[in-house]
């Protein structure tokens, strides 16, 4: 498996720190992100443990096999049928969210000291609601994102033909035309182009428009196109409801910003709201929308390639949620910092992504916003620059992106 598949040390480190400990695993994320594959690998590293085959029970959702144990009652009864009470038993439930009510089986599972239970799911609704209500504090969820850069270039390394390093602009332009795992495998760009047409059909239908009972789906997919060509644009709901109008389409603000919520809700887009740094308050109603794989532009955007700078910015951002940084979008006073990146102990950074900064104005626009910034926290300048990628400028440190993308 591992010669196809990259093992993902970040996720899988997740799974085994919390194996037997009296939590539910949570794994969330976009389809076709690898969490089918990342169960499989930890699977095969339990059975190299000892564990037994017997003792490994796996349903996925998906397969139709297992159709009718999308009954909880079913669901339960199966596994329940399954587990050998006299020993640890790991009961993977993949792609969760086509079981009603699965909430229920969960946690009757969960109370069962012979169960350490796994589950996933392919959208942000399986974990809001009765779920989170039901089970608050006895989960720990892992978002799963596709590849980052990092992982891109080892798998790319590892199976190189020449068995020669890539250069990493090289590598750069090939993880932008899409990060999603499965594409490794396809060399033919019309055969990637199909691969993704069809990745972004199945969310929007299967994860978007059946959840909303969307009746435009038309509708809800130029939303999307709007998104994908305003990456790193501050955007209200009532400006795309006024772009819209002007273009001689009717639609309602609640339309809109219920088919926005239902695209994030898919974990199609992600989105970065506005944070006042003087006086460190969130600001309402402009934020940010980045797609969760940069290569799925080509399939909403006729200029897919355009606008490098905020292909990047997209690509920077997505490695900061992978971090497990919260992401927003800074302003101070009239400018504004790119992102500004909270760890989980409140501490900040400032970041400001620039496609390049070799012309003395467009350094100078980049900096502006972080020289106004007086209090202490790091600040950083990312940028493709081939010459003079590293330098300090009182305190801001400017770093080559690749290298950043590559660090920790």
């Amino acid at each position: 498996m591992d010669n196809k598949y990259v093992r993902r040390e970040q996720y899988l480190d997740f799974l085994h720190r919390w194996r037997e400990k009296d939590m539910i695993k949570v794994l969330s994320g976009v389809r076709r992100a690898g969490k089918s594959t990342l169960l499989e690998l930890f699977k095969r590293d339990l059975r190299e443990d000892g564990v037994l085959p017997q003792n490994i029970i796996s349903i996925n959702f998906e397969l139709i096999e297992f159709e009718e144990l999308t009954d909880y009652h079913k669901l339960h009864e199966y596994v329940l049928a399954r587990v050998d009470e006299t020993t640890m038993n790991y009961v993977f439930l993949d792609e969760i969210q086509h079981v009603e009510q699965f909430e229920r089986a969960v946690d009757s599972l969960y109370i069962r000291d012979y169960i350490d239970l796994y589950i996933t799911g392919s959208n942000a609704f399986f974990l809001s609601g009765e779920l989170a209500t039901l089970l608050t504090g006895r989960y720990v969820e892992q978002q799963i994102l596709p590849l980052s850069f990092k992982e891109f270039k080892t798998w790319q390394q590892n199976h190189s033909v020449t068995g020669e390093a890539i250069n990493d602009r090289d590598l750069y332009e090939m993880y932008t035309t899409s990060s999603f795992p499965y594409t490794l495998t396809i060399d033919n760009p019309t055969d990637k182009y199909a691969y993704l047409q069809a990745v972004f059909t199945t969310i929007v239908y299967k994860d978007v428009i059946q959840r909303l009972n969307a009746k435009d789906p038309d509708t809800l997919e130029r939303i999307a196109k709007y998104l994908a060509s305003a990456t790193g644009t501050p955007i209200s709901f009532n400006k795309i409801k006024n772009t819209f109008v002007s273009a001689g389409n009717k639609i309602s603000f609640e339309t809109i910003k219920r088919y926005v919520g239902g695209l994030q809700e898919g974990l199609l887009f992600y989105s970065a709201r506005q944070f006042k740094i003087r006086g460190r308050q969130l600001l309402q109603n402009l934020d940010k929308y980045y797609l969760v794989d940069v290569g799925l532009r080509q399939i909403l955007l006729p200029d897919a390639n355009e606008d490098q700078g905020h292909i990047l910015e997209n690509v920077i951002y997505l490695e900061l949620i992978r971090r497990g940084y919260k992401v927003f979008v800074g302003k101070i006073d009239d400018l504004e910092v790119d992102f500004v990146a909270v760890d989980r102990n409140q501490n900040l950074k400032y970041f400001q992504v620039s496609l390049n900064t070799l012309d003395e104005n467009t350094l100078a626009r980049e900096l502006r916003s972080l020289q106004k910034i007086n209090d202490t926290y790091p600040k950083y300048l990312l940028t493709m620059d081939t010459f003079g990628k590293t330098a300090n400028y009182d305190g801001i440190i400017k770093m080559s992106a690749l290298d950043w993308l590559q660090g920790e």
